[in-house]
């Protein structure tokens, strides 16, 4: 009965009340998919569709893939001029991390839908009707077994451990500059900070949708990757003292063009704004700034601490730790993967969304995912 389940219930299952996408063609700029996804929640994703048939979505887009793109090399010295790019010089730039779609039909099984995303796709294309479509993500799916857990309880409560669904953790350290951890943000959704073996803190693609680009790119230039975790848990007025802190390092790398465009607007809601010549973070600063700042109180983090509200620690589990257990702190929380720390409170890997597809796919029907 349990291996009938990914058989017996077709992919139109999952989209129930699932938003239709929202998309831009391969020709709009990336200032435009700013705009477009302002606002949208750490979900936001577009389409990058010409609109004439499923077959043409050249990819996907979400905000971090913004923030990703303007912190490389060549863009980091002119990041409004960055932002003029195209969307199809965005995915050119990302090449094979640039997440792959495929399109599944609505009436196809979910056993297809998970053979798609443990072949490769990041995200499933599904027509609902006429030219109307939809994302269908790894949450989705693992959302879905999680639903109906009692038909796989057998594997669901043994321990992660002993399923062997822990991998290798992508971790940078807590002192690091911010900018060792774009790389690995291209092949997971986040990237632990450590200090000591043990986690500090995370730099996750859904935090980063909550800084404006621009902002986020040059957080990312200047701070240490420690700081950055900390950076999107300031209340607004510490965020101004620690912008001052970015202002100030932006000024010694000489990343004039990072200046220039966090000091010429105040949103980045629409392209035009690009030229507007207010900011709420446009008060001076000096050198004497990051000095006064530097010798507030330290914390986990380093010397951001004093000001901050509170911020979501890690979500983490440990070897012992059931499969679903493991499944339901991560849907709860809105995460894609789950820390797995040891008995000294090590980091010593993490727990995914695929993984948890890979094994109960394998309990689940006993044979191996068909190649994608």
């Amino acid at each position: 009965m349990a291996g009938r389940f990914l058989l017996t219930h077709d992919v139109s299952d999952l989209c129930i009340g699932k938003p239709a996408l929202r998309w831009l063609p391969p020709s709009s700029t990336v200032a435009h998919a700013v705009a477009e996804l302002d606002g949208q929640g750490p979900d936001a994703c577009l389409a990058v569709w010409d609109g004439k048939g499923t077959t043409t979505v050249a990819g996907r887009v979400r905000m971090s893939d913004v923030v990703v793109f303007l912190c490389a090399d060549s863009n980091l010295a002119s990041p409004a001029a960055a932002l003029q790019a195209t969307l199809a010089d965005l995915l050119a730039a990302a090449g094979a991390n640039a997440p792959p779609v495929r399109c599944v039909q609505p009436h196809v099984s979910v056993l297809e839908a998970v053979d798609a995303l443990l072949g490769g796709a990041h995200c499933l294309l599904v027509p609902i009707h006429h030219n109307r479509m939809c994302w269908l993500s790894v949450e989705d799916v693992v959302r879905f077994f999680l639903g109906s857990v009692a038909l796989f309880s057998s594997t669901a409560s043994r321990s992660v451990s002993d399923l062997g669904v822990v991998s290798p953790a992508l971790s940078v350290a807590a002192t690091d500059g911010a900018l060792s951890a774009v790389a690995p943000l291209l092949r997971t959704a986040s990237v632990a900070v450590v200090s000591g073996g043990r986690i500090e803190g995370e730099i996750s693609s859904s935090t980063l949708c909550s800084l404006d680009p621009s902002l986020a790119a040059a957080a990312f230039a200047t701070l240490s990757a420690g700081e950055l975790a900390s950076f999107v848990d300031y209340v607004p007025t510490t965020r101004e003292a620690a912008l001052r802190v970015v202002r100030s390092r932006i000024r010694r790398r000489n990343l004039h063009g990072m200046l220039d465009l966090l000091d010429g607007h105040d949103d980045l809601s629409s392209p035009s704004s690009l030229s507007s010549s207010s900011s709420p973070f446009s008060s001076s600063s000096s050198d004497d700034d990051e000095a006064a700042y530097n010798t507030r109180p330290t914390g986990k983090h380093g010397s951001w601490s004093k000001g901050r509200r509170a911020a979501r620690e890690p979500i983490s589990c440990r070897r012992g730790s059931s499969l679903v257990a493991v499944m339901a702190q991560a849907v709860a929380h809105r995460v894609t993967q789950v820390w797995v720390l040891g008995d000294e409170e090590e980091l010593v890997g993490v727990v995914g969304f695929l993984d948890v597809l890979r094994v109960l796919r394998r309990h689940l029907l006993h044979t191996p995912p068909a190649h994608v």
